[in-house]
C-alpha cells in the first residue's frame, strides 16, 4: 500500500490523469496496472557521493547476527520492504525477492527483506512475522524496521523517504543507492539491472 493513502479510501481522493486511467482500467477489467509503468533506470556512479544511511532494525530473523550495509561493502544489495498484510508484497515482492535469491546468489547479490509496517501495527508484530516467514519458506535475512516513538512509520522508512510497501532498493558494490522503486517492478527489469551492477567493477 502507498503510504499517502494508508488511511483513506478510493471514493475520497480526487486522482491526477494517469492514475484515474489507471483505476478506470482496473475497475473494469480491461488492462493491468503495470502496463504503463516506466522502464527502470539504476542512477549512475557518483564517486563522491555520501554513504546511503544505515538500516535501524530492531530485531533479525534468519541470520545468526545482525546485518549493517556497511558490513556488506563488496557486494549488490537489493533490500525488499514489506508489510505481511500488504497484498503487492505478498502477491509480488516477496515471491520477486525469493527467485532473485534464487537466481543471484552465487553471484554475489545479497537478498534482504525489511518489515516495515506503517499500519495495522497491532496485528503485524514479531511473533506474527516469524510464523510468517516460516510458512512462506522465506530463505533469506529479515529485519524489522525499528519503530518510532513519534508516528507510525518506522525509522529506516523515513530515513530512505519511503512512499510504502512494497518497495525496491538496489545498493551496489561500493554501498551507493542506485534504484529506489515503489511498487510492482518487472522482473526482467530488475534481473537487467542487477546484472548491470554485478558486472561494475568497484
Amino acid at each position: 500500500p502507498d503510504l499517502r493513502i494508508a488511511n483513506a479510501t478510493l471514493s475520497q481522493l480526487s486522482y491526477p490523469p494517469t492514475t484515474a486511467v489507471i483505476l478506470s482500467q482496473w475497475r473494469s477489467g480491461r488492462s493491468r496496472y503495470d502496463s504503463l509503468a516506466p522502464p527502470l533506470h539504476c542512477a549512475a556512479m557518483t564517486p563522491d557521493s555520501q554513504s546511503p544511511p544505515e538500516l535501524q532494525v530492531s530485531r533479525w530473523f534468519n541470520t545468526p547476527q545482525p546485518i549493517t550495509l556497511a558490513g556488506l561493502r563488496g557486494q549488490v544489495v537489493a533490500l525488499h520492504t514489506f508489510q505481511m498484510l500488504c497484498p503487492g508484497c505478498v502477491a509480488h515482492g516477496i515471491p520477486q525477492a525469493i527467485r532473485l535469491h534464487q537466481v543471484f546468489a552465487q553471484q554475489g547479490l545479497v537478498v534482504l527483506a525489511l518489515h516495515t509496517v506503517f499500519e495495522h501495527h497491532a496485528v503485524m508484530g514479531a511473533d506474527a512475522l516469524e510464523v510468517f516467514l516460516h510458512e512462506y519458506r522465506i530463505p533469506f535475512a529479515v529485519g524489522i524496521d525499528q519503530a518510532s516513538a513519534e508516528q507510525p512509520v518506522p525509522l529506516t522508512m523515513q530515513a530512505y523517504a519511503l512512499r510504502g510497501t512494497p518497495s525496491l532498493l538496489l545498493f551496489d558494490r561500493q554501498g551507493q543507492l542506485r534504484l529506489s522503486h515503489f511498487g510492482q517492478a518487472d522482473d526482467l527489469q530488475v534481473g537487467a539491472l542487477i546484472g548491470q551492477l554485478l558486472a561494475e567493477q568497484v
